[in-house]
């Protein structure tokens, strides 16, 4: 090896000119310079980017959210990466970055093999190395990926929801996937078909396009010939050429879902071609990638962390709401009057309902309507039930609302619509058929939070023990189906679920029952909304004990939590869109539209340490 090394340092004045004609984009190619040699102590640090490849958007991002934090850190990032995935190029260019004298490489690997020799290789020349994406099957300082397999089958979730609201049980599914060799790929592929295990549908044979669209694009095209009810495509180019062939073909009765966000996927999903994508955050995997280069060569010992950088449905709803909180107005609503508009949430405390209702205001600035925030000042049902009479008393022409429970508060709903009040649920619905409802799947949601407990259990070598679940009540519906996901995820498992303990949504009584669960010796609390959450994370705090603690909704307080290390994650739901996409429904119903009492799922993203 020592010889090789001397080979290798011989050769730098060659392999510099190789490096500068690479056909991957390189930092001078994107204009992006990496920033000065001032931080991360004058290191002046030079680090290798090497994706699969340099044309996927998923790719470009990452490689922007690298450069931002490489200016930050004062470090040279150069994106070198191949034009196209091929195991042969992406070996030759962690050659050239060794031979090129860089200090570290972060790399998403192709596969998990083909590339380990040349890793090896360059840990032995004493390059650091850093997976972002995809690892490969070598011991590197850190791992920056998304959670694949509970990805791909959250996917699944999604294409199976949507086949059975359209009466659809039966049928085939393709599957277009890059290759049989790229892990990422491979496990959103193991969690989609995990997905459809004990349904009625029937998984055709995967097909494979090396993430080329085009050849995508014929793959779907022949599924769809084939009389298929649905299609995946598991990254950019996989899932471009899948909604492209459902758009050529004219056939919107087939659903599409896929993975990755680009500009062609959110028009094709925008425009009704696919269902969903879940979009990944690879600026995040970018930054992170970049801080832990720089930590390992500060002299940090990282310990071969593999951090999740989540995951979020990107739908037609959550699109469309997300621009309108934006700023960017729904050019097809148009108020046809003064309409006034009352916002009923549980309570008007926890922040949750504050962004939600920030979310409708802007929305109702927009459209020149009124939307009054009239919620009780604790969760209540008798309370919740006064604030419907107060708005139907007062004249609104509709109420959004966020049901305590299904049941409590029916009576008053109906006696508002017989008043002609249009009903609209944000969050949470009650048993009253409404206009629309826009709300978080919340049994998936809680489900990948107690898939994600299970795997830092799992990585800490603790695979049983028991649970504690703190929920805000019995009858809430939202949180009930949380815990219900939840508990479905330790199905099989060898931990123990005890009995779930109620707050009320109270962060205090949270956090005494949080407490008394760390007495009774629990390995894990899983809290059910932000009260409980914080509740929990407090209590993890104040004992000191290595607990493992997953929760709902996002807020300051939360926030701060998962950042120190108290809480693992949080699922972060949109109530900004949820507000937002309501007082649109408001005003459609209010002008004549008929919703057909549609239910848009407005997405969660799991918030961990590394990514918020």
């Amino acid at each position: 090896m020592k010889e090789k090394l001397l080979s290798i340092l011989c050769s730098l004045a060659m392999t510099a000119a190789l490096l500068a004609g690479c056909g991957g984009a390189g930092a001078a190619d994107t204009g992006a310079s990496g920033g000065s040699e001032a931080a991360a102590g004058g290191s002046g640090y030079r680090i290798a980017l090497i994706t699969m490849d340099s044309i996927d958007q998923h790719w470009v991002t990452l490689n922007e959210g690298a450069q931002a934090e490489a200016a930050k850190e004062g470090v040279t990032v150069d994106f070198m990466s191949p034009d196209l995935k091929d195991d042969s190029k992406q070996i030759e260019y962690v050659n050239n970055a060794v031979a090129g004298g860089y200090d570290a490489i972060m790399v998403a690997a192709n596969g998990p093999d083909a590339i380990s020799g040349a890793l090896k290789e360059a840990i032995a020349a004493g390059v650091k190395i850093v997976y972002v994406d995809s690892p490969a099957n070598v011991e590197a300082e850190a791992t920056f990926s998304t959670n694949n397999y509970a990805a791909g089958k959250t996917a699944g979730e999604e294409l199976i929801k949507e086949l059975e609201n359209r009466g659809v049980t039966s049928g085939d599914i393709g599957i277009v996937n890059v290759n049989a060799s790229t892990q990422s790929a491979v496990d959103r592929e193991g969690g989609f078909r995990e997905a459809f295990e004990g349904k009625g549908y029937n998984i055709l044979e995967t097909q494979y396009c090396d993430g080329d669209a085009a050849k995508a694009q014929n793959i779907a095209e022949n599924y769809i010939t084939q009389g298929v009810v649905g299609i995946y495509g598991t990254n950019e180019g996989s899932t471009t050429g899948t909604g492209n062939a459902i758009k050529a073909s004219g056939n919107t009765d087939i659903v599409g879902v896929g993975f990755d966000k680009s500009d062609s996927i959110l028009g094709l999903i925008k425009d009704g071609y696919l269902l969903c994508a879940m979009a990944q955050n690879p600026d995040v995997m970018g930054a992170k990638g970049v801080e832990a280069c720089v930590k390992a060569l500060n002299g940090e010992d990282l310990g071969g962390a593999v951090t999740d950088t989540g995951v979020t449905v990107l739908n037609a709803a959550a699109l469309g709401g997300a621009a309108a909180a934006g700023g960017a107005s729904d050019d097809d609503v148009t108020a046809n009057g003064d309409y006034k508009i009352a916002l009923i949430t549980m309570d008007s405390i926890d922040q949750h309902w504050v962004t939600l209702n920030e979310g409708a205001q802007a929305e109702a600035e927009k459209h020149g309507v009124t939307v009054d925030f009239m919620s009780p000042d604790t969760k209540d049902d008798s309370k919740q039930i006064e604030c419907v009479n107060n708005a139907v008393a007062g004249g609104y022409d509709a109420i959004m609302v966020a049901a305590n429970g299904p049941d409590a508060i029916s009576g008053a709903l109906k006696e508002a619509m017989s008043a002609g009040i249009k009903i609209v649920y944000v969050d949470s619905p009650a048993n009253v058929d409404a206009e629309a409802t826009y709300s978080t799947n919340n049994k998936a949601a809680g489900k990948t939070a107690g898939e994600e407990m299970i795997k830092e259990l799992e990585s800490k070598g603790i695979t049983s023990g028991d649970i504690g679940i703190v929920n805000v009540n019995a009858s809430t519906q939202s949180t009930v189906d949380r815990e219900a996901g939840f508990r479905e995820a330790f199905e099989g498992k060898g931990y123990n679920i005890l009995e779930t303990q109620y707050c009320d949504g109270d962060a205090a009584k949270a956090q005494s029952i949080a407490e008394n669960y760390i007495t009774q010796g629990v390995v894990g609390i899983f809290g059910g909304n932000e009260g409980s959450t914080t509740g929990t994370g407090n209590a993890i705090k104040a004992s000191g004990e290595e607990v493992v603690g997953v929760g709902f909704d996002k807020s300051d307080s939360i926030l701060g939590l998962v950042s120190d290390g108290y809480l693992l994650c949080t699922m972060a739901q949109n109530p900004d869109v949820m507000g937002a996409m309501g007082v649109d429904a408001c005003i459609r119903a209010l002008n004549g539209e008929d919703l057909g009492g549609e239910v848009v799922d407005t997405g969660v993203t799991v918030l961990n340490a590394s990514n918020i």
